[in-house]
């Protein structure tokens, strides 16, 4: 075999193998309905922090996290954990942690692989500098598809899509209280970098980004 064959044959696997790791599809825990922690002491001890340890947090809690913003909590009729006008549900979630990025997806509750890379940074630059956004060990990014919801209430629907978000950034923002975590949400950012990093479609745009994570002590 020629060594040109060779290169070919090299690069034809080193490629595939890219594509597969960034397409790998990855089964989260089941997410548990009972905690250790009410709602009303959530709603309590919940604050916006902005310094985080660099501690990794386990796939247990990541699943409850997605599950808590958008997991299915009705099978029959795929209803999720935040309220949706019209149950549209135009929301996507994507996080972001040291191994890469990946899309989460409610049916099934798993996640799919974008990409291997840390970008987090990529995300501090766009969201202007805002630098505990790196430090937190997750990053959730809320993005969605406005002409979803457009396509039925019409001028309402800019009204109903951030009502939307709000709903599911508080529930992670209670989630991650019970949990022993604590987040922040980011809304200063430019749209097309944030947008470029995670490979969002052309129908998709984001609207949120939530860091998570162990609060620094002293902070």
């Amino acid at each position: 075999m020629s060594k040109k064959l060779l290169a070919l044959l090299f690069l034809a696997i080193f490629c595939g193998g890219a594509v597969f790791a960034a397409n790998k599809i990855i089964n989260l825990p089941d997410p548990k309905i009972l905690g250790k922690m009410s709602v009303e002491e959530s709603i309590f001890r919940r604050r916006s922090e902005h310094s985080f340890l660099p501690n990794e947090l386990t796939m247990d809690q990541i699943s409850q996290l997605l599950w808590s913003a958008q997991g299915i909590t009705d099978k029959g009729w795929g209803f999720r954990a935040a309220p949706s006008s019209g149950a549209l549900y135009p929301l996507t979630l994507y996080i972001m942690k040291k191994d890469g990025i990946y899309k989460y997806i409610p049916d099934g509750h798993k996640l799919s692989q974008i990409s291997g890379q840390d970008s987090r940074p990529s995300i501090v630059r766009a969201s202007l500098g805002q630098s505990f956004i790196g430090e937190a060990p997750l990053v959730i990014i809320i993005a969605g598809n406005y002409r979803i919801v457009e396509a039925k209430y019409g001028q309402r629907s800019y009204r109903y899509l951030n009502m939307e978000i709000g709903h599911v950034a508080e529930n992670i923002a209670l989630q991650s209280v019970a949990l022993g975590l604590v987040s922040v949400t980011v809304g200063a950012f430019w749209d097309d970098v944030v947008a470029k990093t995670l490979e969002l479609p052309d129908t998709q745009d984001p609207f949120y980004i939530l860091p998570v994570g162990y609060l620094k002590s002293g902070s």
